[in-house]
């Protein structure tokens, strides 16, 4: 079996929601969905510019002290730190 095809069968959920250790691979951006103070095409342009595209992998890293936020996440080799409204919009699995 391939990662692919196992990716395919894990339950897809916004990278938002995940626990520190989650790890997955990012399917898509849904940035309208994400309650962001940014436009969705905002959001999405500079979640792409970031490194946030279809097919990468992501692991949370660590979670903020209050209200576990922001998240620092590993986007394949790059560590980022995101809010939890902006990592809403990308959808994992």
């Amino acid at each position: 079996m391939t990662i692919d095809e196992v990716n395919d069968t894990r339950p897809q959920l916004p990278l938002g929601l995940a626990k520190r250790g989650y790890s997955g691979v990012i399917h898509h951006i849904a940035a309208d969905d994400a309650g962001s103070a940014l436009s969705a095409v905002e959001l999405e342009s500079r979640l792409i510019e970031l490194g946030f595209v279809e097919g990468a992998r992501v692991e949370v890293l660590h979670e903020g002290v209050i209200g576990r936020d922001p998240i620092a996440v590993r986007v394949e080799n790059v560590t980022i730190a995101v809010r939890r409204r902006e990592a809403m919009a990308v959808i994992v699995a």
